[in-house]
């Protein structure tokens, strides 16, 4: 769509001064109705005074924890690390002579 030739090019985009009279122009217009206004959350009820379990106002001082031997617990801590060992050597050798005896039977 083209502008009508003669005129400035922006004239073409502009309303009319001059608006027509609406439909019952002579007849009042309606208040307008009011609009609601947002008045918040509602109130919640104030908690029972009951709600939370009594309160000690002062905790017993913590207990003192027993003193450590550390030669006693390197000597713990190795035993352990003989067992483990042990008891890994003892499976180790019971999958191999599984693993023998079933490609044995396989080969032969």
């Amino acid at each position: 769509m083209s502008a009508p030739t003669g005129s400035d090019d922006d004239a073409y985009w502009q309303r009319p001064d001059a608006e027509p009279e609406p439909f019952g122009a002579g007849r009042p217009e309606p208040a307008p109705e009011p609009t609601p206004t947002y008045q918040g959350p509602p109130r919640t009820p104030p908690p029972s005074p009951h709600w939370r379990p009594p309160m000690l106002q002062k905790p017993p001082p913590p207990r003192s924890m027993p003193g450590q031997d550390m030669d006693a617990l390197e000597e713990d801590e190795g035993s352990a690390r003989t067992v483990t060992y042990g008891i890994g050597l003892v499976a180790g050798a019971i999958a191999l002579i599984l693993m023998c005896l079933l490609c044995a039977r396989v080969i032969f």
